[in-house]
């Protein structure tokens, strides 16, 4: 039986969605120091971020976002959408529901660790065609 070749983390596309800057950009470095090619957006509503995450084999995002929740953002995005994997400083049982509820395939608690991220982001892109 043939199995496919998994991608390399430099052939990974992972866009990021955090409002904070020092958190944002820490994950990206975080992210491009293990190999993967990221992008990283401040707001749902920047400019080419629909396009991005769209490319994206797996997307990071904030839960509580300026304008508009991370699951929202996440449920309005065409179809078939990347795994998610969401971040969150107010971690609750219908959080965790709900995100469920509209495909994610993780939920961290902030503050996390570096190595649970990359952790769910492997997590999350192992099976993405």
């Amino acid at each position: 039986m043939e199995h496919a070749r998994r991608p390399l983390p430099s052939e990974t596309f992972v866009a990021i969605l955090e409002d904070d800057e020092g958190l944002r950009r820490a994950i990206e470095r975080l992210l491009s120091i293990a190999g993967y090619r990221t992008r990283a957006f401040s707001s749902p509503t920047d400019a080419d971020i629909v396009e991005s995450v769209t490319r994206a084999r797996c997307l990071v995002a904030d839960i509580q976002l300026p304008g508009v929740t991370g699951p929202a953002f996440y449920a309005l995005l065409p179809l078939p959408r990347p795994p998610v994997v969401f971040v969150t400083a107010h971690d609750t049982s219908s959080l965790r529901d709900a995100v469920r509820g509209i495909g994610s395939h993780e939920l961290l608690k902030k503050p996390f660790l570096g190595s649970d991220l990359l952790a769910a982001v492997e997590r999350a892109t192992r099976n993405v065609a």
